[in-house]
């Protein structure tokens, strides 16, 4: 089994620990651009949030990052936070390759909380957004997340075109309200698709993460865990 987790903040060491226990992969969302971050979030900087990143990628760990839309952001900020996790070997980058996952959030307004009269995103922004991330990270699978009950199986099936092809699953899966696995993968079928199983990669590959890595080109190459193991 894959295993993924979000946990907050991370040092290094802490990073490390989680590989070591055999963590796959760690969520930890930028949530939105760099500029307009500040608006919305002051328990934790903007740099705080990439050093757990870089804290995760160094340790070996895959990494999930993605945003919400919906916060009270412009077109301007849903481009920056793609500018800001694709940006890859620019010299001050502190995240030198795609993300493995990012993840398109919506919001939920939760009665009582700052953002509770938001208002909803338009289902054509979150689409353009996800076609947005798919031309900049084509190897990145981009999920469809919180928010997405609130979508037609249309509107889901136009985001799958626009370019997303993951979603997140099963009614305790997030702190919002999400559909069943047996809903969404009656929806999945009658669309044509399957979910990816433990350790498959997007041709339908088995990868073992230890063993074989796949790279920006769809090619699967040995680690050098690997070589050791067998010796070249």
């Amino acid at each position: 089994m894959e295993v993924c987790t979000t946990l907050g903040m991370l040092t290094p060491d802490q990073a490390r620990q989680l590989k070591n226990a055999g963590l796959s992969a760690y969520n930890h969302n930028l949530d939105t651009s760099r500029e307009f971050y500040p608006s919305v979030i002051t328990t934790r900087s903007y740099e705080d949030r990439l050093s757990t990143l870089q804290a995760v990628r160094e340790a070996g760990i895959s990494v999930c990052s993605g945003g919400i839309l919906g916060l009270g952001e412009q077109d301007e900020d849903r481009v920056g936070l793609i500018w800001e996790v694709a940006r890859g070997r620019a010299s001050d980058s502190r995240l030198p390759e795609h993300p493995e996952s990012f993840p398109v959030n919506t919001l939920v307004p939760i009665p009582g909380t700052p953002m509770e009269n938001n208002e909803p995103v338009a289902v054509h922004s979150v689409i353009r957004t996800i076609a947005t991330a798919r031309i900049v990270m084509p190897k990145t699978i981009i999920r469809l997340a919180a928010g997405r009950h609130t979508f037609t199986e249309t509107e889901q099936a136009m985001a799958f075109m626009a370019g997303a092809n993951a979603i997140f699953t099963g009614e305790q899966m997030l702190t919002t309200p999400c559909s069943g696995w047996d809903e969404d993968k009656a929806m999945l079928g009658r669309w044509g698709l399957r979910g990816l199983r433990s350790f498959e990669d997007a041709e339908g590959h088995k990868v073992d993460g230890q063993f074989v890595k796949v790279e920006e080109d769809g090619q699967a190459v040995l680690t050098e865990a690997a070589r050791k193991e067998m010796g070249v």
